[in-house]
């Protein structure tokens, strides 16, 4: 459970500011319907989105073979841009933000939503887990990981293993190596 409020709340704080940022780029009008709109579009985002990006690549699927490299680049493009497209018409219907013109209120929010996206994506582990402390902060309670669960530190025969393992060569036979 502290993971799913967690994770929601952190991208509802994101998905906020981007459609602070959406609000300031575009004719698009958010005020205070920001919050409303962060909450439908994060739970979009976290629901919805999986689903309709499944449906879409299996659709892609079937035709990969017949596109080249760059094609289906392309063709994975325009089904995310496709996928931000109806999350962000689902945030419109769902929520008090008001659009005007196809392109500064339908093309353009999409983009930035696609942007938003892969920075959320780039730096979501750091920002769990920065909500998460705050979370264990404001309940009191300890993290979930104790002593128990950490990973054993290896001893050095397991270390010397592990590094035989990933290039074949014995503590003997690298320390020659290295020598000559």
């Amino acid at each position: 459970m502290k993971k799913w409020v967690v994770r929601f709340v952190s991208l509802l704080v994101f998905n906020i500011a981007v459609l602070l940022i959406i609000g300031w780029l575009t004719p698009a009008r958010v005020g205070w319907a920001a919050i409303w709109a962060g909450i439908v579009l994060t739970a979009a985002t976290i629901w919805i989105k999986p689903l309709i990006t499944k449906m879409f690549r299996s659709m892609a699927a079937r035709s990969a073979n017949q596109r080249t490299k760059a094609g289906e680049k392309v063709v994975q493009f325009f089904l995310v841009l496709l996928v931000a497209f109806i999350v962000w018409i689902l945030t419109i219907l769902l929520s008090g933000v008001s659009v005007g013109g196809w392109f500064w209120g339908y093309i353009l929010p999409p983009v930035i939503l696609v942007i938003g996206w892969a920075i959320y994506d780039a730096i979501d582990d750091r920002v769990e887990a920065h909500a998460g402390a705050l979370y264990d902060r404001a309940t009191g309670s300890t993290s979930a990981t104790t002593i128990a669960d950490r990973p054993a530190v290896p001893s050095p025969e397991a270390q010397a293993g592990a590094r035989e393992l990933k290039d074949g060569l014995t503590a003997e036979q690298r320390k020659m190596l290295d020598e000559l």
